[in-house]
């Protein structure tokens, strides 16, 4: 069954065709009119109240859907999560960084949530899933210790921003220590006060502008630079010299446990989560800051940058996997080559979202699928596809992980 769905037209969003989003929907939809000017952040496929989907056919809901017809999300899937489809999956064009942020495990989204329901509006967790559909740059867990401190030594702005007596205990700290006084300087680092933050990021920049290329990028100055024409004056900004700094390139994935940090900088991907919304937020952003909670809920686990990157696994020639530790959502890589004609897909346990990325094809005799078709399947269906027109069909497909 081929779904509407949702688009959420966030500021940091890629401007009309530059955008994935606004082009899938395009494609799939000719009389969709794309307005130049308009960001297109992200293509929402759930039952998220925040951005539903609907069945194009029966004019209802998936939810309602669900709702009426339990059975086609799977037994397992039932007797974990009822009557609810337990993921949101997604596409997002990134034009400017998001906020760094964090997402609650289930037990302190659920104390976040009775605190105050206003800010943190559902219990749920909220792991996720990124995989790049284009060469993509994000901020992801703590960098090595020896990274941190290297940057400490560099950067005299830096330590005043953290204050010298806490910069002094972090970099005399050894390996199997650094975890405590990490949390105290990062902690003092957001907790600054805004005028200093603003003086000290005047400072570096001008210092940057005189230092060579190679100094400029070992201190990474235009991803500073480029922070800071978004977000002027933010504490966010120094936070490229305590997460790694990543580029992944299309089809490499991200996961992002609970307590994680983490900010997206600019690029295209597929993301995969948990049917919520919450969100922990500290710096490069407009929107209520909660510092206090954030630091408080890091795990402050200092890990190499390739270490952030979670592995797929092929299931078979057409289908890479990439399989959380979660029961909420996994999602699968579906590339089906121009020359292999037809494919049947592995069918799940779960109910699942399909979008196609490039290509056209058909199922079921004569549907035609294509670039920014979305489809809900039922759970354990069969699903043959054939290959129109010459070309590979890049899909990806999101399901329960059970």
């Amino acid at each position: 069954m081929e779904l509407i769905c949702a688009v959420q037209n966030y500021d940091w969003g890629k401007y009309g065709r530059d955008s994935i989003v606004a082009s899938l929907i395009k494609t799939s939809n000719p009389n969709f009119v794309i307005n130049e000017e308009k960001p297109y952040a992200e293509l929402w496929m759930g039952t998220h109240v925040n951005g539903p989907s609907y069945l194009m056919e029966k004019n209802i809901s998936l939810e309602k859907y669900i709702e009426e017809n339990t059975n086609v999300l799977g037994s397992e899937v039932e007797q974990i999560f009822q009557s609810s489809l337990p993921f949101l999956f997604k596409v997002l064009s990134v034009r400017k960084a998001l906020s760094i942020q964090v997402h609650p495990d289930k037990k302190k989204a659920e104390e976040l949530h009775l605190f105050d329901p206003t800010i943190y509006k559902d219990s749920n967790h909220k792991p996720e899933l990124m995989i790049a559909l284009t060469e993509f740059e994000t901020l992801c867990g703590f960098r090595p210790i020896e990274e941190i401190k290297k940057y400490l030594e560099l950067l005299p702005e830096l330590r005043a921003l953290i204050g010298d007596d806490l910069v002094h205990e972090f970099m005399i700290t050894n390996d199997s220590e650094y975890r405590e006084p990490l949390k105290k300087c990062f902690r003092s680092l957001m907790m600054c006060e805004h005028n200093l933050v603003i003086e000290q990021l005047k400072h570096l920049l001008e210092r940057l502008s005189h230092l060579d290329i190679s100094s400029q990028q070992l201190l990474n100055a235009d991803l500073l630079r480029k922070l800071d024409s978004y977000f002027p004056g933010d504490i966010g900004c120094f936070g490229i010299y305590m997460f790694n700094y990543i580029t992944l390139q299309p089809g490499e994935a991200v996961y992002i446990a609970p307590n994680e940090p983490h900010a997206y900088i600019y690029g295209d991907c597929i993301e995969c989560m948990a049917c919520s919304d919450n969100i922990v937020r500290a710096g490069l952003t407009p929107k209520l800051k909660d510092v206090k909670t954030l630091t408080e809920m890091l795990t402050y686990k200092c890990e190499p940058d390739f270490a952030k990157k979670f592995p797929g696994y092929c299931e078979d020639n057409c289908t890479e996997i990439f399989q959380p530790p979660v029961p909420d959502f996994a999602v699968a890589k579906i590339l089906i080559p121009c020359d292999k004609m037809e494919y049947e897909l592995i069918p799940r346990k779960s109910a699942s979202i399909i979008i196609v990325i490039n290509g056209k094809g058909k199922i079921r005799s004569s549907q035609i699928i294509q670039r920014g078709t979305i489809l809900f399947v039922h759970a354990n269906e069969k699903l043959l596809v054939k290959i129109v027109e010459n070309c590979s069909l890049l899909m990806f497909q999101a399901f329960a992980n059970v």
